[in-house]
């Protein structure tokens, strides 16, 4: 009688630690990815970009607020924000908090779909072999979370908007331009309304999630760094293999970090935080990342 329940208590006793250290652990071990981008001019003082993205933030989550507002001590010269920033109505005091002294800082930002929609329960299997975008074609079309006052209060930061927009923002000694995009997973990307050449010496482009079509109109037009995230690195990954999914038209070898793309530099952001439907990271921790641009050997 042992032996018969031995194997099947084994077994369930080690996904009950695999889910209690994913959601405990993993989800709340925070790390800074550090990536060196070749892309400045010879001679050119190097530039420090802290991208974040995905936070997804609840009230309550007071490690994550801590953890990237002490961020501020690595002195970026420019904070970019991809999206999908709050998932509850009451979060847009307690984002402000996580930015902290980073909101003193030039920044910009774009929206992803749950800056505007409200996280519901889900069926993770469903992301095998589907990604969420068709949850927002007809079901849900009003929004239901405040993401103009979330807009606004960056934007009165002094935080510049990038959906479907561009402009310059000075960073260090150099004068960058964007380009940025809504976020094509709700369709609410524009690139025809940003399009064409790119009109610096330093051109960075900017969106939520990183959909191939619009990788390659931003690489076509000139933009040597494209910075997205979304995907959450695949949130829950399996050793040797890695993401399952990327939840988007991105490859599985791209889903996150530091890539090529054309001629582009592609640098995926595998998110801070996760639904709250969904509390778990699995061989993909939470991470934000410094990006520092340095001299391209071949400019």
């Amino acid at each position: 009688m042992r032996k018969r329940y031995a194997v099947p208590l084994g077994v369930l006793g080690t996904g009950v630690a695999g889910i209690g250290y994913a959601s405990v652990i993993e989800r709340n071990w925070f790390r800074l990815r550090r990536y060196d981008v070749p892309v400045l001019a010879p001679g050119q003082r190097p530039i420090k970009i802290l991208h974040i993205s995905d936070t997804h933030l609840t009230p309550g989550r007071r490690r994550m607020i801590k953890w990237v507002s002490a961020l501020d001590a690595l002195e970026p010269d420019l904070v970019v924000n991809t999206g999908d920033s709050i998932s509850h109505r009451d979060a847009i005091g307690p984002f402000l908090d996580l930015l902290g002294p980073l909101l003193d800082r030039p920044g910009v930002f774009v929206y992803g779909s749950n800056d505007m929609y409200s996280p519901v329960p889900k069926n993770p299997a469903r992301y095998l072999w589907r990604t969420s975008q068709k949850d927002y074609s007809k079901r849900r079309t009003v929004p239901d979370l405040p993401y103009r006052e979330l807009g606004a209060a960056m934007t009165a930061a002094g935080w510049l908007d990038l959906n479907n927009a561009t402009g310059t923002i000075k960073a260090g000694d150099t004068e960058i331009w964007l380009g940025g995009i809504n976020d094509s997973h709700i369709n609410k990307d524009r690139y025809d309304e940003i399009a064409g050449p790119a009109r610096g010496p330093l051109n960075i482009g900017v969106m939520h999630s990183p959909e191939p079509r619009n990788l390659d109109r931003f690489a076509a037009d000139g933009y040597q760094l494209l910075l997205a995230g979304h995907t959450h690195g695949g949130q829950l990954c399996v050793p040797l293999f890695g993401a399952l999914v990327t939840n988007c038209g991105i490859d599985r070898a791209r889903v996150s970090g530091l890539n090529r793309h054309g001629d582009a530099w592609l640098h995926v952001s595998a998110g801070l935080g996760t639904s709250p439907y969904a509390p778990v990271r699995f061989c993909c921790p939470p991470e934000a990342s410094l990006l520092t641009l340095v001299p391209s050997a071949s400019a």
